[in-house]
């Protein structure tokens, strides 16, 4: 049940990662268009993509997570003896989630800490530029939780996108 609701979780953050494509590539050609055609450059369109970047990133990099598409040195892992192995990869998703926690911890906090402040582009709250961290590092952490469920019981996580 739990890796029914991650994989639906890591689906729901794909979808959105596209809208957030569409929704960059749109502000940057109406940023474009506004210099270049119309003379007059739209003061939003800039921070606005910045923005959107960083949650199509941060969404990107947690599902990244789940789907084991991050770097790994897997080939000192296939060398190893079965008992071995596993208990390396137990370790690694272990610090994969405790790296998740503290960047959820700290980017909310430093999310808090600029909520009254506002993007004068945007006229939203600073904060908006943390919370993609903080939900990403969230989101790793549950992610990496289902690996280690997964690793313990003998089983694969199955990818998001099947």
């Amino acid at each position: 049940m739990y890796t029914r609701f991650c994989a639906a979780l890591a689906r729901f953050c794909l979808q959105i990662g596209v809208l957030g494509l569409v929704l960059l590539i749109a502000a940057v050609l109406y940023q474009v268009i506004g210099r270049y055609v119309f003379n007059d450059t739209p003061t939003w369109a800039e921070s606005g993509a910045v923005l959107l970047v960083l949650y199509v990133t941060m969404l990107g990099m947690a599902v990244g997570v789940r789907d084991a598409g991050h770097i790994g040195l897997e080939s000192l892992l296939v060398l190893a003896p079965d008992s071995v192995r596993l208990k390396m990869e137990l370790l690694i998703h272990v610090l994969v989630l405790g790296f998740g926690l503290v960047m959820a911890y700290n980017c909310a906090l430093l999310a808090q800490s600029v909520w009254d402040y506002k993007i004068p582009t945007l006229g939203l709250s600073e904060a908006f530029k943390y919370a993609p961290p903080a939900i990403a590092g969230a989101l790793i952490a549950l992610f990496s939780l289902e690996h280690i469920i997964a690793l313990i019981r003998g089983e694969e996580v199955e990818p998001s996108w099947h």
